[in-house]
């Protein structure tokens, strides 16, 4: 059986894995190395409530400052190199640690902007705590007129603490609708008019050509192609990319960067070098539900890929077959979303409750069957028995099953979702 266990990252795939190693049993070393000086932490608290103020650095990490020491865990920073040939990881200290199971959790990074000012001093992208704790101290610091280039998750919540700060906030976007690569037209518009009626502008269908910058380097606006929109602050989202630069040194295949990159691992999150394995953002697994490679960036699949990985280095049958999770917060909306985001592409929406109050579940059904739901403010259903059941829940089960349902019994709110799971 394997012994040492190294895992490259800090965040959450990473403290998922090396838990899941000693709840599952091992009593060898474990080493996690990560890049940043922090003990692990998870990133979805960083644009929502410890931006906000709301939550301090206690739902940020994701153990105690004990856990280390409790669970054996050797924590480490900085890797340089993974040698396969001689099983090492070679440490930017000069030392190595040797491994018999070696996980690659290095997550992914934000998109580079590649337009000329961007690298202003008032220009960030988002992504790390030191990010989150820059723009805290921005929020904090006086009105600002904030642009925000990009309208996907993290750049709509980005735009709703701005607001919420009491800044002025602008959308620049090459999208039609925000959000609509990820939910449709219609559920992409729900999100714009929210934004519009909390006071945010929306720049749509624009290209950015360039940061307009004073002569003291500073940004004053973002340039596009239809004018340029005025700014004291510019915040860049615009995607990421998956981290395989470390990867890549130890020759495991990567998938094509036109189809999301990333390592590429099979269910049980293995890579193409034995003995090696990927979880997390990084990591581009087939998933058995679709037969085909997903790769998700969001906390669920972070849990999820971690624990497979783990139970997969101790030689376990393991396999991941969660379904895609995340959640948003922004001003008085929270949303719960599950599914396979590339069979909803084509599904049709069926949408119960009044979407135009903000009070909804919205289903993306393929040939009879639901692919993916989003719950928006609705957290409790009809379990059909005289209970409650969380619509989160209801919904994972609905895809779960791959029952064929009417659209008209998901659209009829007398007909209890628990009941047709």
């Amino acid at each position: 059986m394997p012994t040492r266990m190294v895992i490259i990252g800090g965040g959450l795939a990473a403290a998922t894995a090396a838990n899941e190693l000693r709840e599952l049993g091992h009593d060898g070393p474990i080493a996690l190395v990560a890049a940043e000086p922090h003990r692990p932490y998870q990133r979805p608290p960083l644009s929502k409530g410890y931006l906000a103020g709301s939550e301090g650095l206690d739902a940020v990490f994701v153990h105690s400052a004990e856990w280390a020491a409790e669970r054996d865990v050797t924590l480490r920073i900085g890797v340089a190199a993974i040698r396969v040939a001689d099983g090492t990881v070679a440490l930017s200290d000069g030392s190595a640690l040797p491994f018999d199971r070696l996980l690659i959790a290095t997550g992914a990074a934000p998109a580079p902007p590649r337009f000329p000012g961007a690298d202003a001093p008032n220009v960030t992208t988002f992504r790390t705590l030191e990010d989150a704790d820059r723009l805290r101290t921005e929020f904090a610091s006086g009105t600002k007129r904030v642009a925000l280039i990009g309208s996907g998750w993290i750049g709509l919540e980005l735009a709703a603490a701005a607001r919420n700060a009491g800044h002025e906030v602008t959308v620049i976007t090459r999208s039609r609708i925000p959000l609509a690569h990820a939910v449709g037209d219609e559920m992409g518009t729900l999100f714009q008019r929210l934004h519009e009626e909390h006071g945010v502008a929306f720049a749509l269908e624009r290209s950015v050509t360039a940061i307009a910058v004073d002569g003291d380097g500073r940004a004053t606006g973002v340039v596009t192609d239809r004018g340029t929109v005025a700014a004291d602050l510019v915040i860049v989202g615009i995607g990421a990319v998956p981290e395989t630069a470390l990867a890549e040194t130890a020759g495991v295949a990567l998938g094509a960067p036109e189809d999301g990159g990333g390592i590429l691992v099979d269910a049980g999150m293995r890579t193409s070098v034995p003995g090696v394995f990927a979880a997390g953002d990084v990591a581009t697994p087939v998933h058995p539900a679709l037969g085909t490679r997903l790769r998700s960036e969001h906390w669920a699949h972070a849990i999820a890929g971690g624990r497979t990985a783990a139970a997969a280095m101790l030689g376990r049958d393991a396999a991941l077959d969660d379904i895609p999770y995340f959640f948003t917060d922004q001003y008085d909306l929270g949303m719960e979303y599950s599914g396979y985001a590339p069979l909803a592409r084509d599904a049709a929406l069926v949408v119960r409750g009044d979407a135009s109050e903000r009070s909804c579940i919205a289903f993306w059904v393929a040939d009879g069957r639901v692919v993916a739901g989003m719950n928006v403010n609705v957290w409790e259903v009809d379990d059909g028995s005289g209970g409650t059941l969380g619509a989160n829940e209801a919904v994972q089960r609905l895809i779960r099953s791959g029952a064929p349902i009417a659209p008209e019994r998901l659209l009829d709110p007398a007909v209890p979702l628990g009941a047709l799971a």
